[in-house]
């Protein structure tokens, strides 16, 4: 059945296939370019694949989607007999993306309201999760953004990487901050802060990192009704410990999400990465 608000986000979004499915929401895919190969992220290249390729320091870029690409989902949206679109993406501060939708956005068949999240990861895919719930109850567009944008707000990010080399080599984060983090031998947990990657606290090892963002979830959450996902790359026991253990601490747990993130954020965060999301309902 149509619904008369269509939810569009990108596959930063990193939603279960079958959440996308029960929930009517559409993801355009960014690019990986792996050596001179140009693959979409979730369907010509795995997160796995990704992660063997940056342990081989192949070169890995990423790209955002073409606004051709917008204006297809767009079309289809609307053609399912939407009457209006919000269109939901990763920070622009991390891609193109959001620039690309934009305008898509302007010759859409539909009012489209495209939103820059400030956001990546299930901290987006949550937002989009919002939007759709309110579509499904007969929301307006104005209502579902409004949801959507809240939920943003209230939702925290934070993760632990081995190295910042990649997100420094990406541009995600400043040269000072990295070449602190390498001269100091320390392990950085970071956060997501106004739509960037900032550095939160150094701490020694990896051990006590991971523990530290333990501390960190388990203290943003409260005792509130939250939604939380932890996130991996190439580090299934890290991931699988860190929710076992909030599973067992967060008294207002919700919904726990599990899973490796995709190819496009892997690329900047490189194997090892260990994130957590918060998002209070």
């Amino acid at each position: 059945m149509s619904r008369h608000v269509a939810i569009v986000t990108d596959s930063t979004a990193y939603l279960p296939p079958q959440t996308m499915l029960r929930h009517a929401i559409t993801a355009v895919p960014l690019t990986v370019v792996l050596g001179d190969r140009a693959l979409e992220e979730g369907t010509e290249i795995s997160a796995r694949s990704l992660a063997a390729a940056l342990q081989k320091r192949h070169s890995v870029t990423t790209s955002r989607p073409a606004p051709e690409v917008f204006a297809a989902a767009y079309r289809a949206a609307a053609e399912g007999g939407a009457t209006g679109i919000i269109s939901l993406h990763l920070s622009a501060e991390f891609s193109g993306t959001y620039d690309a939708a934009v305008l898509a956005a302007k010759d859409a068949p539909v009012p489209v309201r495209v939103v820059d999240t400030g956001m990546v990861a299930m901290a987006l895919g949550f937002c989009a999760l919002a939007a759709a719930e309110v579509a499904e109850a007969d929301g307006t567009l104005d209502e579902a953004v409004a949801a959507a944008q809240k939920r943003a707000a209230d939702t925290s990010a934070y993760f632990y990487v081995d190295t910042l080399d990649y997100l420094r080599r990406g541009g995600r984060i400043g040269a000072t901050q990295a070449l602190l983090g390498s001269a100091l031998a320390v392990k950085p947990l970071l956060q997501l802060d106004d739509g960037r990657i900032e550095l939160l606290e150094k701490v020694r090892t990896a051990s006590k990192a991971i523990a530290r963002l333990e501390e960190i979830v388990v203290e943003r959450a409260g005792t509130r009704r939250v939604d939380i996902a932890v996130h991996h790359l190439a580090a299934p026991e890290r991931a699988a410990t860190l929710a076992e253990r909030l599973r067992e601490r967060v008294p207002g747990l919700a919904e726990l999400h599990v899973s490796e993130v995709g190819a496009v954020i892997g690329a900047h965060t490189g194997p090892g990465l260990l994130g957590a999301v918060i998002s209070p309902r």
